[in-house]
């Protein structure tokens, strides 16, 4: 599995840390084993630009998902074709202030980021409330396994 994890900012993050997460994840929902994912952090104003151009929306928000094919997961032992996930971005200065305001740590709440932009790659969505349960249930299983596991 190629997991590329890039820090482009000035926050000090353990990427190693990043790309176990990302490998544990796709491990877990049995994603094939040369499938790609790319895992950027970049600064408020990048973010800020990719969130207008794809978006719409001004200002800078948290995470964003990039899917590139339509890679999906498998079941139990069964892996679906291999290609290229597509691109997480992560704004860790506002990764920080909602881990402030929920009270815990900026790399638990860029690790969580990174789960739920992971899975967005897999096809998840939280549009409809159903599937944002399915979606945020099984983001808080996979990211409490893992830390579980550190």
């Amino acid at each position: 599995m190629s997991v590329e994890v890039a820090n482009e900012t000035t926050a000090d993050i353990e990427l190693t840390e990043f790309a176990a997460l990302a490998r544990f994840v796709l491990d877990e929902m049995h994603v094939h084993p040369q499938a790609e994912l790319f895992l950027h952090f970049i600064d408020e104003a990048e973010m800020a630009e990719l969130h207008l151009k794809w978006l719409d929306l001004p200002g800078p928000t948290d995470v964003m998902s990039f899917p590139m094919d339509e890679v999906r997961p498998g079941k139990d032992s069964e892996q679906l074709s291999e290609g290229c996930l597509g691109d997480v971005v992560i704004c860790p200065s506002v990764a920080a202030a909602q881990a402030r305001d929920a009270g815990h740590s900026a790399t638990e709440e860029m690790l969580l980021l990174a789960t739920h932009g992971i899975l967005h790659l897999l096809g998840f969505d939280h549009v409809e409330e159903k599937d944002e349960k399915v979606m945020f249930d099984l983001q808080r299983k996979l990211l409490l396994t893992f830390l579980a596991g550190r």
